[in-house]
């Protein structure tokens, strides 16, 4: 099992990632980043919030170190997601 890329703030309280602070999403609508599955135009708008994000690479970390189930985190899907677990998995 490898080691975990989380790490917490100064404040335990809010059990934020270290990366969060500098998110491309921070302070915008988390319904951004929950689109429905087919709604293809939210999905890509979404996308383009990570596009422009300095910290996608951790992002992506913890939702698969958490095994996120919803939502676009580092500019993937959840399905994205997935294909890389499996990716991951085959290769390992």
């Amino acid at each position: 099992m490898r080691p975990s890329n989380r790490q917490a703030t100064d404040t335990p309280s809010t059990r934020q990632p270290a990366w969060h602070a500098q998110a491309a999403c921070r302070g915008l609508d988390a319904a951004v980043f929950y689109p429905a599955d087919d709604d293809v135009e939210a999905i890509e708008a979404a996308k383009a919030v990570c596009a422009q994000c300095p910290v996608t690479g951790p992002c992506l970390e913890h939702a698969l170190d958490v095994r996120e189930k919803n939502g676009v985190w580092g500019g993937c899907t959840e399905r994205d997601r997935r294909r890389i677990i499996r990716q991951r998995r085959r290769s390992a």
